[in-house]
């Protein structure tokens, strides 16, 4: 209930702010507008002040919204009102109408990722868990418990990093411009600082999945490797370990922290045969050996361990909070930042660098409406951020049906001095149809290939 209310809470948001943004350049340019409709199909509810007036609707399918305007090519027009028409109206006053719904999208992001900086949120520490083995992070020298504190792209201009959310987003930042990332890290109480270079350029990288990520090696945040409640009747359980034990070795391999013992509890089922691993354990202060025996379970195509007991604590939290101005800097920086990976995302699918599995619908945007509204205010808000630039640059795309399909023919008109014709104009808006139905039905197909475990 709570994911079907936070869904229907954001297309509400989203929508209505892109539509109140064509309306009211609309009503500034002196245009009449007809309906301001929320949704599309038949009307459940309405609002008119007068027969003059605006008239406000609400939808049975809330999946879009439109504003029409005054228009003759879409009806007569009594001659007293043909100043009011939209077709009337300057290339330039039309174009602002047009382009005003992605804008006012794009603003809400800078309003809501603001919000969510000025509230605040709860972020792992940028303490690093062990790096993956042969991967890019432990060539460069990181560490099981490194603080990451800043970052730079070239080594002289450094940022702080607030949070591991951040380092990641750095990261991601890196892979797609193709740049080494350069970071200064101490150990966990900020002592013997140093540099290290994660060498991202050479990786050639399509996309920022979780195969990349691991061949870089930027695990989950340090945890320390303290068991919890073993479940009874588990293989950790009838091996005696018990909660709060602190795991030393598996099998005669060190443990940092708990992502390895995750990954040493997974490997010893790879054969799909049971494998008795040997634990040593700090437990009140002294030291014990337990011999456990996991059970052998199948995650996809391959066979993985289990024991039953969850390893690790929650990783430290800091809060994430600025100030005002800084909060709305940041606010604007990210949206630009959100805005360019987008589009570097839809340019890579489209030249067949970066897979169409990325491309997500409204079942995604559902399922992440729910998870962030548990979380908090400031998640929630950074969500909708996040779904408002999407939205913005998405129809900012040159692709008849959406507003920057429009603004391209008013380009045209702009070049030429003459508009597209009638004949290309239907032409294009069947093709666009088309298009529009391809990307809808695969980021359908994604979204239901995510619920049932196929991507």
């Amino acid at each position: 209930m709570i994911t079907v209310a936070a869904f229907i809470l954001t297309l509400a948001v989203l929508i209505v702010i892109h539509e109140y943004g064509h309306y009211r350049v609309a009503i500034a340019c002196g245009v009449k507008v007809l309906r301001f409709s929320v949704g599309f199909g038949r009307v459940i509810w309405r609002r008119q002040a007068s027969p003059q007036s605006t008239e406000f609707v609400l939808s049975a399918l809330p999946l879009g919204g439109y504003v029409r305007m005054l228009d003759e090519r879409e009806g007569p027009v009594a001659p007293g009102e043909l100043d009011r028409a939209f077709n009337r109206k300057p290339l330039w006053q039309r174009s602002a109408i047009v382009a005003a719904g992605p804008v006012a999208n794009l603003l809400l992001a800078v309003l809501l990722y603001a919000s969510a900086h000025w509230i605040g949120m709860d972020e792992p520490k940028a303490v690093m868990g062990a790096p993956v083995a042969a991967s890019v992070a432990e060539r460069a020298g990181l560490r099981s418990g490194d603080w990451a504190q800043a970052w730079s792209a070239d080594g002289t201009q450094w940022d702080d990093l607030r949070s591991m959310n951040d380092l990641r987003w750095q990261l991601t930042q890196a892979v797609l411009a193709g740049q080494s990332l350069h970071l200064m890290v101490t150990d966990a109480q900020g002592r013997g600082q140093r540099r290290v270079v994660l060498d991202l350029d050479g990786l050639g990288a399509r996309e920022v999945d979780a195969q990349l990520m691991k061949r870089i090696g930027l695990g989950p945040a340090f945890s320390e490797p303290v068991l919890g409640e073993a479940k009874a009747g588990g293989p950790a359980a009838r091996a005696g370990l018990r909660a709060g034990d602190r795991v030393l070795s598996i099998d005669g391999q060190p443990i940092d922290d708990a992502s390895r013992i995750r990954d040493l509890i997974r490997a010893s089922g790879a054969s799909g045969v049971a494998q008795a691993m040997v634990w040593r354990v700090e437990r009140a202060g002294q030291t014990l050996e337990v011999t456990v025996t996991p059970n052998i379970a199948s995650d996809g195509k391959a066979s993985v361990g289990r024991v039953e007991v969850y390893p690790g604590q929650p990783p430290q939290l800091v809060q994430v909070r600025y100030g005002a101005f800084e909060g709305l800097s940041r606010a604007a920086g990210k949206t630009w930042e959100m805005s360019t990976l987008t589009l570097q995302m839809l340019g890579k699918m489209l030249i067949g660098e970066a897979s169409l599995k990325n491309l997500s619908g409204p079942l995604t945007i559902a399922d992440y409406a729910g998870q962030s509204v548990q979380l908090g205010l400031a998640y929630y808000l950074g969500f909708l951020a996040v779904v408002s630039v999407s939205l913005g640059v998405l129809n900012l795309l040159p692709l008849p049906m959406l507003d920057g399909g429009h603004l391209m023919y008013y380009l045209f008109e702009g070049v030429t001095g003459r508009p597209v014709s009638e004949l290309w104009l239907d032409r294009l808006q069947r093709g666009g149809v088309a298009i529009m139905l391809m990307m809808m039905s695969l980021a359908l197909y994604n979204d239901v290939a995510r619920l049932l475990g196929l991507h």
